[in-house]
C-alpha cells in the first residue's frame, strides 16, 4: 500500500527476536507509507494486577513502568541503534496485556498494525495466548503478522540441545547453508 494510505503504522515489542523483526518490517512499512510509527510495549505487574495487589511486599508501579520503558529504549537500539527507525515515531509504554494494547492502540481503520508470530508449541498455547491471534481477531484495522525467521526453530534446538548437556557439533549448525 504505497502513497500514504496509512497514517500510523503501530507495533508491539517485547525485545524478543520476532518483536524486533516485527519493529524493522513496520519502520520500513512507515517510511514507504510516509506515515507515524508507535512503538508499542505492554506490561503488567508479575503474576498480574490482582496478586500484585494482595503481594506482602508489592514492587511499586512506578518501578515497573520505569523498568518496561527501558526495556523499550532497549529494544529500539537493538533494532536500530543509534540511527533510529529513519521515520517520525512515538514510544508507548502501556500497562495491560499485549493484545489488548495494540489493539486499543491501533484503533483506526487507517492504521497497519504488525506483530511478531513467533512459533509456539502446544503446552506453550495453552497457557499463553497468542498476541497475533488476538490481534488478528480484535483489531479494526489491517494487521501484519510477520513469522519467525526459520532459523528460530534451529536456534530453539540447539538452546534445548545445550539445556540438556547434549552433545552437540557445530558442523550441524552449517551443514546445508552457504
Amino acid at each position: 500500500m504505497g502513497g500514504g494510505e496509512w497514517r500510523r503504522v503501530v507495533v508491539g515489542v517485547s525485545g524478543s527476536p520476532g518483536s524486533l523483526a516485527a519493529l524493522r518490517r513496520a519502520a520500513r512499512e512507515a517510511r514507504r507509507d510516509d506515515a507515524e510509527l508507535l512503538v508499542v510495549l505492554a506490561w503488567e505487574p508479575p503474576g498480574g494486577d490482582l496478586a500484585h495487589g494482595r503481594s506482602i511486599c508489592p514492587l511499586p508501579v512506578a518501578d515497573l513502568r520505569r523498568d518496561a520503558g527501558s526495556r523499550l529504549l532497549a529494544a529500539l537500539d537493538t533494532a536500530f541503534g543509534d540511527a533510529g527507525p529513519g521515520v517520525p515515531y512515538r514510544g508507548l509504554v502501556v500497562r495491560g496485556s499485549a493484545g489488548r494494547a495494540l489493539v486499543e492502540t491501533a484503533d483506526r481503520s487507517d492504521d497497519l498494525l504488525v506483530v511478531g508470530a513467533g512459533w509456539r508449541g502446544r503446552v506453550c498455547r495453552a497457557l499463553f495466548p497468542s498476541v497475533a491471534r488476538y490481534c488478528l481477531a480484535h483489531a479494526v484495522c489491517p494487521v501484519l503478522a510477520l513469522p519467525p525467521s526459520p532459523l528460530y526453530r534451529e536456534l530453539a534446538s540447539v538452546r534445548r540441545r545445550v539445556g540438556l548437556r547434549l552433545p552437540l557439533d557445530a558442523r550441524e549448525l552449517t551443514e546445508g547453508r552457504p
